[in-house]
């Protein structure tokens, strides 16, 4: 039986890593022990970034909701909970949505949920 040699899947690995690595500054987009470490991190910021991304997002909806709450007299707690009371199921990106581009729909909802309480 031949003997297999690993170069081909070594050179693979190696080239898939540096290619993730293409633009980093100096050695690290270079040599590949420095290429691996650095991908390994921004990895992990990556990941991260995205678990934070929707955690900002969700804090920016709340505060577009609380701000025209504030423009109807009626604070963003009460204004949820009146929502669950009447039976209106919006997430908040849409109400931030809403609440952002059209006014009078946002006060209707604002005064069901004023109705509910």
């Amino acid at each position: 039986m031949a003997r297999v040699k690993g170069a081909l899947m070594t050179r693979k690995r190696r080239n898939k890593i540096l290619k993730a690595a293409k633009g980093y500054w100096g050695a690290k987009s270079k040599h590949f022990k420095m290429a691996k470490q650095a991908v390994m991190k921004s990895g992990n910021y990556a990941y991260i970034g995205r678990k934070l991304k929707k955690r900002d997002f969700r804090t920016l909806w709340i505060a577009r909701i609380s701000a025209q709450c504030k423009v109807n007299d009626i604070n963003y707690s009460k204004f949820m909970y009146g929502l669950k009371k009447a039976g209106i199921e919006l997430n908040r990106k849409m109400l931030a949505e809403i609440a952002v581009s059209d006014k009078e729909a946002f006060a209707d909802l604002v005064a069901k949920a004023k109705a509910a309480i």
